[in-house]
């Protein structure tokens, strides 16, 4: 059994950080992590700034008293309104926000259009916008607020005929001959990546910040020599919601590939 200290707490306003859970499995399949998901007040990415930021600092406050060797902040929204005041307050536990996929996008496409997707909080943050700004210039970077597939994530609905319906009418008219790349900027999203790709098309690559985040944590661990070498890893799943259905549909979308969605 894992011992509280080598627990990593991975966090999401809801269902979402599953996505970059998921990718922290992959990389460090010998960690124990423990998941908690605040369904109660999803979702995050439609709420004022500061309420986001209260209501993450409380829930890490809650997580912290487990005993924790690093936490991820798996929400944009989230770590753009929090994750400087976390490392201030935790400057001793590993503090690791969610990485953007924007610019990994913009460095890996030619010149053209970058269609960013993600909550409204997230796109109105300061860091978020001053990395769009940065861009702008060599890109024509079009941020695309879509709050509603937080909703369908939280639903599990993610595939079929209201979901597709939803992204043919907001991402669509967004799409041009131009445009190189979609950004996937909320840790909901890349649960509808499969249906993104296939109205997007085989031409415009899509990104995410999942594999970048599970990849800076593994180094930090390694840095501080806290990093598991052997043993059998295991997650722990918890929801501010403790509804049996809704943790059925965490481990569901824990194991999303192998269920073929």
């Amino acid at each position: 059994m894992a011992k509280t200290e080598d627990l990593i707490a991975v966090f999401d306003s809801g269902q979402g950080g599953i996505s970059v859970l998921r990718e922290l499995v992959r990389q460090m399949p010998r960690e124990h992590f423990l998941y908690f998901g605040d369904s109660a007040n999803a979702p995050y990415g439609s709420r004022p700034t500061q309420q986001v930021r209260e209501l993450t600092l409380d829930r890490i406050a809650m997580l912290m008293q487990r005993g924790l060797k690093a936490v991820v902040v798996a929400c944009n929204t989230a770590t753009g309104a929090t994750i400087d005041e976390l490392r201030s307050r935790y400057p001793h536990t590993i503090i690791i926000g969610i990485e953007p996929a924007l610019k990994l996008a913009a460095e890996q496409s030619t010149k053209g259009r970058i269609v960013v997707m993600a909550t409204e909080v997230t796109l109105r943050e300061k860091k978020f916008s001053a990395l769009m700004q940065r861009y702008q210039g060599s890109h024509d970077i079009v941020p695309l607020p879509c709050p509603k597939i937080v909703e369908f994530v939280e639903r599990g609905v993610l595939e079929g005929p209201e979901p597709e319906a939803y992204l043919r009418e907001v991402l669509l008219p967004c799409l041009n001959a131009d445009t190189r790349a979609i950004v996937l900027g909320c840790t909901h999203f890349p649960f509808m990546r499969p249906l993104i790709a296939r109205l997007a098309g085989p031409n415009i690559r899509i990104y995410d910040g999942g594999e970048g985040t599970a990849a800076q944590t593994r180094r930090r661990l390694e840095q501080e020599n806290l990093l598991l070498s052997e043993g059998e890893g295991r997650v722990i799943i918890e929801n501010s919601l403790p509804d049996p259905k809704i943790l059925a549909l965490s481990r569901m979308l824990l194991h999303f590939e192998e269920n073929g969605l």
